[in-house]
């Protein structure tokens, strides 16, 4: 059996933890901050873990070694 190739794209926005959840950064955070509320943009700072459990299998097929 070959061993199964990583998708890059998903191995650079997704992060595997030690238990197994799944960390993303959160998007919209990049530019046009000034429409941004301080809040807002205090939260688009920090990581996300992926809640649902599908999208977590989903994610985890596109990186298998991680």
């Amino acid at each position: 059996m070959p061993k199964v190739k990583t998708k890059r794209a998903a191995a650079k926005r997704f992060s595997v933890t030690g238990t197994g959840r799944v960390n993303y950064g959160r998007s919209f955070g990049a530019h046009i901050l000034t429409t941004k509320s301080r809040k807002r943009k205090r939260r688009l700072r920090k990581n996300n873990v992926l809640s649902n459990n599908r999208e977590t299998n989903n994610v985890k097929r596109l990186i298998p070694y991680l």
